[in-house]
């Protein structure tokens, strides 16, 4: 259950009513995540027809000083039309607010559910938001450096060490050189935007085929458009289950993104370097929450080789994919 802060009825009704949004009626907690609390919100709405919206106390992982970026790229991007939800600011103006310490803010609930199989369409679909997403963020005033750059994951992996590596596979401290490798790799002269850098399928809400909500951008960066793309292609262009490569979803997300902002010729040569660094980075995260995971603790953890055979699908198909 991802609520590690507990609020009574009585401070929740408090809490919103700072905003204008009606009367609670009722808040419950949502299981899915791992960093924040959440709760799921209803109220009166304003012309009593009900409302629904999604309250984060932010307990982890998030520094407070980036808040302002991560809310007000929420607001520039809706305002721009595209499916992300609105930060709601309280009666006072402010987009989020704090409580015992930790900060509050309410978001926009959006229909959609998280595909758990992404289809073609789905991708293809994905793609095309993507790069609408990029292009809408042309203009927001604020930026911020990528925290799980290339060079981070590299420091992540050097942190667990090549023992520690080895005991969770054998074939892990071998990762430790294509790492010190994707380092040296410069991003810098390639177009530019606010991108996501976290867009898995459970980042993604949709009906049918239709996108109807990108969500947690709590990785959200100012960065390379096409190392954003490369995450996606990764996160997306995989079976969930085989971890084979999906040429008809793999194909689709580079489709879909290149319907509404083609690549450039520089971006396209790099792309298979860069979607090696980006299975890197889950490769080190994964990979360091292994490690701090107590052997007692009730989470199951993600195991980074499944990224390693990412990995290694780029590294040998990856000019292949990407032509």
């Amino acid at each position: 259950m991802a609520v590690y802060t507990h609020l009574g009825a009585e401070q929740l009704a408090e809490l919103i009513a700072q905003y204008d949004v009606g009367t609670l009626l009722s808040a419950k907690g949502i299981a899915e995540g791992v960093s924040n609390s959440n709760w799921l919100i209803e109220t009166t709405g304003n012309n009593g027809a009900g409302a629904r919206f999604i309250l984060t106390m932010y307990e982890r992982r998030i520094e407070l000083g980036d808040l302002p970026y991560f809310l007000g790229l929420l607001d520039h991007l809706s305002n721009r039309g595209c499916p992300v939800p609105r930060t709601i600011h309280d009666r006072t103006g402010a987009s989020f607010h704090m409580h015992d310490g930790k900060a509050l803010a309410l978001i926009e609930f959006l229909p959609g559910v998280s595909p758990t199989r992404p289809e073609p369409d789905q991708a293809l679909s994905v793609g095309a938001t993507l790069a609408r997403m990029h292009l809408a963020s042309d203009g927001f005033a604020l930026s911020r450096a990528n925290t799980m750059g290339f060079a981070d994951n590299l420091a992540l992996l050097e942190k667990c060490g090549e023992a520690g590596l080895a005991s969770i596979h054998k074939d892990l401290p071998a990762m430790l050189a294509p790492a010190r490798s994707a380092a040296r790799l410069d991003l810098s002269s390639l177009p530019q935007a606010q991108i996501h850098a976290d867009l898995f399928p459970d980042n993604v809400l949709m009906l049918g085929s239709q996108v109807t909500g990108l969500i947690d951008f709590y990785f959200a960066c100012t960065g390379a458009m096409a190392l954003d793309l490369a995450t996606t292609h990764a996160a997306w262009g995989f079976d969930p289950a085989s971890n084979s490569y999906r040429e008809d979803c793999g194909s689709a997300i580079i489709r879909g993104y290149e319907s509404v902002r083609p690549l450039t010729d520089a971006e396209r040569a790099l792309l298979p370097e860069i979607a090696k660094g980006a299975t890197l980075r889950f490769v080190a995260s994964r990979a360091e929450d292994w490690l701090d995971t107590p052997d007692d603790a009730l989470v199951t953890r993600k195991d980074p080789m499944q990224f390693v055979s990412r990995w290694r699908f780029y590294d040998e198909f990856g000019a292949q994919v990407f032509a």
